[in-house]
């Protein structure tokens, strides 16, 4: 069983809409921050049911776009439990005074969401040059940069891989790995290919535990495959509560249960010693 539990991809939702108003990037908003939104302060009645120590809380850019107030705001009240994922327009001609301006606040890593449940393709965007300021200024910050992203962008983000090597890229969600897939698991020999860059990190989330009990596939066969491939130091776990359904203990329940086939100490490195290594805002 891991000694602690850090939550790298926690969402929050303000019950007031006049201080933090409803702007979804792209115009639409996601299902679940409107039907199950939770607050600051429900989320950290969570984390204490569940047992989470701290937590690297996720902008939600399906409710406010690049607005991080909420989040920073809250995080702002509790900064030795909690930091920040902002977002922030890389394309814009002021990206780099925008992530300044948010690592001021509390802002210690970024996220790019270029494709999800509110996109109907992924973007094209993700290597544009106009956005590689943008990458710099989060170097020079020593921000995480967290992407969100399809199959179909691995390209821009290998030119991203190659041209920042300084930089701690995260991938979300394993890339949804290892949904429709069973052992020996190739049909994502992908990812495992995209570990080769030691800057390259990936987010393990309740999704990739829940796909690990379908179609074939267990946790005992997926995840020593997993950091068999993949090192248990460039792992880490998020519930992505409460875009995910279910209770937050719920989530750490089923994420310590699936993991348990791991040795000690990969446990550890996936429940908060790699999260420490991407915010080191977390580290007591």
């Amino acid at each position: 069983m891991p000694t602690r539990i850090y939550d790298v991809h926690p969402h929050i939702i303000s019950t007031d809409d006049k201080k933090y108003p409803i702007t979804p990037l792209g115009g639409k908003r996601s299902v679940w921050s409107a039907e199950r939104p939770v607050t600051f302060e429900q989320m950290i009645a969570a984390m204490d049911a569940a047992g989470v120590n701290k937590s690297a809380i996720v902008h939600s850019s399906t409710t406010y776009g690049f607005n991080n107030e909420y989040m920073c705001d809250s995080i702002a009240t509790l900064p030795k439990r909690f930091t920040g994922v902002g977002s922030v327009d890389f394309l814009a001609s002021d990206a780099a005074d925008k992530i300044r301006y948010w690592h001021g606040k509390g802002v210690t890593g970024l996220r790019i969401f270029s494709a999800g449940s509110t996109f109907e393709k992924q973007a094209d965007t993700l290597d544009d040059p106009k956005t590689f300021k943008a990458w710099e200024t989060a170097i020079d910050l020593k921000m995480s940069v967290v992407t969100q992203l399809r199959k179909e962008g691995l390209h821009m983000l290998y030119t991203l891989l190659r041209k920042f090597p300084q930089a701690k890229i995260v991938v979300d969600h394993l890339i949804h790995a290892p949904r429709g897939d069973q052992p020996p698991y190739d049909r994502y020999a992908f990812l495992y290919e995209l570990a080769k860059y030691p800057n390259v990190y990936f987010k393990l989330t309740t999704n990739n535990v829940r796909h690990s009990r379908e179609d074939g596939a267990t946790p005992e066969t997926f995840f020593p495959k997993l950091v068999k491939e993949i090192p248990a130091n460039r792992i880490a776990w998020g519930s992505n509560y409460p875009a995910s359904k279910g209770a937050l203990p719920e989530m750490v329940n089923e994420a310590k249960t699936a993991l348990s086939c791991l040795s000690a100490e990969d446990q550890d490195w996936i429940f908060y010693r790699t999260a420490e290594s991407l915010y080191p805002a977390l580290k007591d």
